[in-house]
Parts: structure tokens; sequence; C-alpha cells
């Protein structure tokens, strides 16, 4: 296993990120690694060129970074495969994860191989579970991100309570609350075609345990699980504004203090703080400050009556070792990224990038105790451990423990992804909670719709 250490880096002026993997890239230079990755924007390539130097002044293995772009990531690593030119280790989403395994392009002896040596026990359960396959791992987690409710901790504490964790609680707290139009007890998302609603639908229902995929593919919906979560969707709805609500909307109100709870993802963190001045705080007259951020509380885990644990919605990247890779040199790329070098792939963005290593065997809290140092930001920059309480910290990393997404343990996720996006739900939600039919009928049509497709 390579022994993690921690330095802190010199601040060095680099080359445009461009520039750098033009260079990289050119016929002249001939790498011992070739690494795809999602993270295609200059500044983001640029901590990635540089853990790929530091690599190579660790071990002498060169790396060349390529960039991808997300939407053609998919169909390049299926014609790579074909024509035996797979690069070394691709940065991927988790929708790949299984499917690549299953088709060959991804190294599963490789990637276990990696986790062994980093401790399978230092990851966070739910990004590796995620990856299981065959008695071991298909790809390598990286970071990953949960969806998280957002709520005014004050009020909740004036309301008398502790927690915000089933879908009882929320109901308690909006009948307390909800006094409009000076406050909404939620903003929930009724727009139907925007992926704000898809995502909502998703957590609701898997919160509730329901699930239209098992092993062999589509299968209907519990239909009493269905509507308790119609039922609960309507709820929200009647606690929010009138009107087309989708994520801008549900932002803009939390921040005006107009709304006790809304569900964002954690790429909120900064702007709440004051830090973006295209998206700045409104509860005050000053729209740099951090009250607001001060009031906040955040959920990561959800729970239905029809469900006993709690679970959260989770988007988890992946370091995947390839079929036509050289597997000792790639392994120890990852090993280096997920330790010496974590920081610079979660500096990346950290308020969207949480280490789904926490730390290592010895020092259980090293990596997110790095993250909480990473500056976020746009207009003005601050590391989050200065902008939210260590609690709260490591709250919103222990969300990664148990996120989950439909059809990833069924190896399902892509009929899954065809039922999302269809938008199917999303239309029959919002039906109902306009009062178009009952609940009953609601749940009937949702199977017999996504059964047709």
């Amino acid at each position: 296993m390579l022994k993690s250490t921690w330095t802190k880096r010199k601040t060095t002026s680099l080359v445009s990120a461009t520039a750098m993997v033009l260079v990289m890239s050119s016929s002249a230079f001939a790498a011992d690694l070739k690494f795809w990755t999602l993270e295609e924007q200059p500044d983001r390539l640029a901590k990635q060129v540089a853990l790929a130097a530091d690599f190579e002044a660790a071990t002498g293995i060169e790396v060349e970074v390529i960039p991808v772009t997300e939407s053609e990531v998919g169909t390049r690593a299926t014609a790579a495969y074909a024509a035996g030119d797979l690069p070394d280790i691709i940065n991927h989403t988790v929708q790949f994860t299984l499917p690549w395994a299953e088709a060959g392009i991804l190294d599963v002896d490789a990637n276990s191989d990696a986790i062994e040596a980093l401790d399978a026990g230092t990851f966070a359960p739910g990004p590796l579970e995620m990856a299981a396959f065959s008695g071991g791992y298909a790809s390598v987690p990286s970071d990953g991100w949960t969806q998280l409710l957002v709520y005014r901790k004050d009020l909740l504490a004036e309301a008398g309570m502790d927690s915000l964790v089933s879908f009882g609680d929320i109901e308690a707290f909006m009948a307390k609350v909800h006094n409009p139009p000076e406050m909404y007890g939620f903003v929930v998302a009724t727009k139907v075609d925007e992926t704000y609603l898809t995502q909502l639908v998703e957590v609701l229902l898997q919160a509730n345990g329901a699930t239209p995929v098992d092993g062999d593919g589509y299968k209907p919906m519990d239909e009493a699980k269905l509507i308790e979560t119609l039922d609960f969707y309507k709820a929200l709805v009647e606690n929010s504004p009138p009107g087309e609500l989708y994520w801008k909307q549900a932002r803009e109100l939390y921040f005006a203090g107009k709304t006790a709870a809304i569900i964002w993802s954690p790429f909120i963190m900064d702007e709440l703080a004051g830090l973006r001045d295209s998206a700045p705080p409104t509860i005050n007259d000053d729209p740099q400050s951090r009250e607001l951020a001060g009031l906040t509380g955040f959920g990561t885990t959800l729970r239905g009556p029809s469900r006993e644990d709690a679970v959260g919605w989770s988007d988890v990247r992946y370091l995947g070792i390839t079929s036509d890779a050289d597997t000792d040199k790639a392994i120890k790329f990852i090993e280096f990224a997920l330790s010496e070098g974590y920081d610079q792939i979660l500096g990346i963005a950290p308020e969207g990038k949480f280490p789904v290593r926490a730390g290592t065997v010895d020092e259980p809290s090293k990596y997110q105790d790095i993250w909480a140092t990473l500056p976020v930001g746009v207009d003005r920059r601050a590391p989050l451990g200065e902008l939210y309480p260590e609690d709260v910290i490591a709250g919103i990393v222990a969300g990664l423990e148990v996120g989950q997404r439909w059809g990833v343990t069924e190896g399902q996720l892509a009929t899954a992804s065809k039922i999302l996006n269809s938008q199917v739900l999303n239309r029959l939600f919002r039906e109902y909670a306009d009062g178009v039919r009952s609940a009953e009928e609601t749940a009937k049509i949702i199977n017999e719709e996504l059964s047709a497709l």
C-alpha cells in the first residue's frame, strides 16, 4: 500500500491549461500513461496537469492529460476499445461504470487491485457499492456529491424540532413555518421539462423504497409506495409558491429569506456565503454577508414511510483503469491521485467534489480535513471550513456513505436513466399535484406509461 503524505505545495505560475495540453498531446511527446478527463475547463485542466507533473516528479512516469467532452466520452470509449487504443485511465461518471466493465472496456482486476492498495475500508461504502462487480470493483471512486436538503436551522429550532430526516419531519416543519407570502414552508420543483424536477422525483421515490428496475430491467413500481410519494410531493407543492418553479426560484426565495427549505446541489454552498456576485443572498442589505450560511442546515439523507433506512442521492466520479492500460503504472497513478495528489483532485471544485476517501487507516479524517481548507467561490474565495462548522462539513461528507441511484446495483442504470429522461414521472407527478386525478389513478397510469417505454 502506498503511504499517504501531505505536503503544502508552493503556488507556481502555470502556462495556460490549454497550451499545456496541446504540448503534452504533440507527436513528440511519448507519455507512459494516457489519462482522459471530463474536467476540461482550462482552470480545472491546469490542476490535473499539475497533478501529472507532481506524479512524474515522484515516480518518473509521464502522464498525458487529454480532455474529453462528457457527452462524447461514451462513443469515444467504445470506438477506442474496438480499435484497441483505449487510454490507460478514464475519468468517468457513474453511469458508465458497470456497462463498461461488462463490455470489457474497464479492467476489473486492475481497478480492484488499486482499491485494495488504498484499502477499501478507507472509501465511503456507497460509491464502492455502485462499482461492485463480479467479486471486485469495476472502477475506483474518486469524488462525488449528494443532493442536499437546505433548510433554516434557526426556524427548525424555533419549531421545537431537532432534524429533518423523514417525510413526516418535513411535513411537520412546513405546518409550523408556512405563512405565505412572508414565508413558504418549501419551494419544490414543478416545471415539468426541467432536470431539477427529474432529480427530485428520483430523490423522493428512492427515499421511499420505490424503484422501477430490478436485475432483469423495468419492473412496475409498488403502487402503495408510489401513492405515499405522490402525496408527499403534493404536500410540498401546497407549501410552495404558485407557478412554474425550478432551481432558480428555489435559490432566489431561499436567499431572500422567503422559504424555510429547498432541495439543491452543494454548489449552492459558496453562493450562500456571499462569494458570487451574480447570485447574492438578499436576506439582508449586504450581498456579501455570511449570515444566511450561518443560519442554514444541510440534510444528506431522506426516509419515506415505507423505508426503514434514510438514503441519499449521490453523483460519483470514478477513475477507471482500462483493458488496454499499462496496469502497474496506472495503479500507481491512481494511488498517487487519491493520496498525495488528492488535494488537487478535490481542489478542482471543492463544493462539488466531496472526498470519497475521508482519510487513511492511520488518519481517518485526513482528506476530509484537507478538503475543508480548500477555497471555494467565484468573485471571492474562502475555504469551506471557514464558512461552515466542522460538524456540517463532516455531515455532508458522510452523506456519500449511503448515497444511491436507481439501477446502479441492479446493473440497470441505462434503463433507469431512460425512464427518468422520458419525463413521464415529472408530468404525472405535476398533474396529480394539480388535482387532475386521484393518487390511485396516477399510480396506475405511471406504471402503464413506463411499461410502454
